[in-house]
């Protein structure tokens, strides 16, 4: 099947590159509310240190994780 051309020539992305697309921006805006999120419960329970990064990276990691695979599935949808 030809891929449709825009209107100045492009090719229009395919649905699992703006599924990828999504996911990974996603991931960037659930990581950064990771950090304030984590960085303000890790203190709050008293974690200083190498602990308070891990905390830290561990809610980065979390909450990156879930938002990029709940847009991705909005995307998809």
């Amino acid at each position: 099947m030809p891929v449709a051309l825009g209107p100045y020539g492009q090719s229009q992305p395919s649905c699992f590159d703006r599924v990828k697309m999504d996911f990974v921006m996603g991931c960037a805006v659930g990581m950064a509310a990771g950090v304030l999120l984590g960085t303000f419960s890790c203190l709050r329970i008293g974690m200083w240190g190498r602990e308070l990064m891990g905390g830290i990276g561990k809610t980065m990691m979390q909450s990156g994780g879930t938002f990029g695979t709940f847009m991705g599935i909005g995307m998809g949808i």
